[in-house]
């Protein structure tokens, strides 16, 4: 279990609490945020660093760098109107929780020694934005996509999807920078939003920080700031693809075999009641806060309900492939419970004729789904679970754009009195304080 309400658990209520323990069977960078309605996207996250290897040499792990969208409204006063008149425009953005705004605020800062290679944990955590990320004057050594490391390649700029991380490897000038000049000495540090995803930003070229060469005179980061940075970006495309399957290839080869199962999914929108709702073969996901998948899983059910939209897989160590046909907007797609091998990512349909990777393709946890396009993915089942996939925008995670896997029932390793009590607690709480779900449950 991993903390998604309505498939793993019951919600935490005020007061209560949940231990989370799990062995570290992978190593590199990722992030921990709350499952529950839209908080996360009021700032419930944090990002998780298991030390381990690295494909690519470096002198200092500057830790992560979460890039996130920012409202200036809560994500639930925003929720109604997301879900009726299309998603809200941020007022900012975010590196590392500080970004400047109007006349207040401060940008993030880290500061380079020259000669030195740094590394960076770059995270998108954002409600609906897919970033660009840079630092002016430095190329990225890309070595790792969400918990697989890489071999490392070089580039100016990577595009990060909602949910996605980067391990990047840069490094700094060899020559000494002048110390009397702090805005010579300094970089702009940029996340800028994808226009090609349709994000709504009231700036959109003003999420940066500044990296600073050690030795060189201080200056405020202040919105106002003497000193700031002149450096300029490099031209790029704007793109809501991610990085090229050529260039995402895993250090630990792993090949796929032929399928046990292949499952199609067609995504759709529609409007409810004037509410926009995503589907998946025509169904909209919506899972009961009170009654968790997976208690029902270990109880025994063996009669979903359509819009739970569970897929049941029974047999271990089998490749299953999903076969996802997408309309005409840009999803980043997410996988609980494993990595997915990318096999194939285009624009226009899939079809028996499509050429699938078997060998050594990209893998990881986040793949972005283009439009009007498709996706083919393939994971092995062999972690027993209840485990969610769905759209990393926020927003459409609240519309139901999601599925499950119950994989292995017979073998998911539980406490089924933790998740009775816990569901106890939250029952208790919902009815003193008449709590109504009001999204699809996740």
């Amino acid at each position: 279990m991993d903390g998604v309400a309505s498939v793993t658990q019951c919600p935490t209520p005020p007061g209560d609490s949940m231990t989370y323990t799990f062995k570290a069977t992978q190593y590199g960078s990722s992030w921990y945020h709350s499952h529950f309605q839209l908080q996360a996207w009021n700032g419930v996250f944090g990002g998780i660093i298991i030390n381990g290897p690295a494909s690519a040499p470096y002198d200092e792990d500057l830790g992560t760098l979460i890039l996130n969208d920012w409202f200036h409204e809560t994500a639930d006063q925003l929720y109604a109107r997301a879900s009726t008149r299309g998603p809200p425009t941020a007022a900012n953005g975010l590196i590392n929780g500080t970004n400047v705004f109007g006349d207040g605020g401060r940008r993030f800062e880290a500061e380079f020694a020259p000669g030195r290679r740094y590394r960076v944990r770059v995270v998108n955590a954002a409600m609906d934005t897919m970033f660009r990320f840079a630092l002016d004057g430095h190329n990225l050594t890309v070595i790792a996509a969400d918990l697989v490391p890489i071999v490392p390649y070089e580039t100016a700029s990577v595009n990060v999807g909602i949910g996605q991380r980067y391990d990047l490897v840069i490094a700094a000038a060899a020559a000494d920078v002048p110390a009397d000049d702090a805005a010579a000495a300094a970089y702009w540090l940029r996340a800028v939003p994808s226009a090609s995803c349709g994000s709504r930003h009231a700036d959109l070229m003003n999420i940066k920080g500044v990296v600073r060469y050690r030795g060189a005179a201080s200056a405020s980061a202040s919105a106002s700031a003497e000193g700031s940075p002149t450096t300029s970006m490099l031209p790029y495309e704007d793109s809501c693809a991610d990085e090229p399957a050529a260039s995402l290839v895993p250090v630990v080869p792993l090949d796929v075999g032929e399928a046990s199962r292949q499952d199609p999914f067609v995504v759709g929108l529609q409007v409810v009641d004037g509410w926009f709702k995503w589907t998946l073969n025509k169904n909209t996901f919506l899972s009961d806060w009170g009654y968790p998948s997976l208690l029902q899983a270990i109880s025994g059910n063996q009669t979903w309900q359509p819009n739970q939209q569970v897929v049941t897989l029974e047999g271990a160590n089998q490749w299953v492939y999903f076969v996802i046909e997408n309309t005409g907007f840009d999803h980043p797609i997410h996988l609980h419970g494993h990595d997915v091998h990318i096999l194939s990512r285009a624009r226009g349909r899939h079809s028996p004729n499509t050429t699938l990777q078997l060998k050594n393709p990209p893998r990881r946890d986040v793949v972005m789904l283009p439009a009007h396009g498709h996706l083919v993915l393939a994971f092995k089942t062999d972690n027993p679970g209840v485990w969610l996939m769905h759209c990393h925008i926020g927003w459409h995670t609240g519309q139901g754009f999601a599925l499950q896997l119950v994989e292995r029932a017979a073998e998911i390793p539980y406490s089924k009195s933790v998740l009775s009590d816990s569901c106890a607690t939250w029952s208790s709480y919902a009815t003193d304080f008449n709590i109504l779900q009001d999204d699809s449950g996740i």
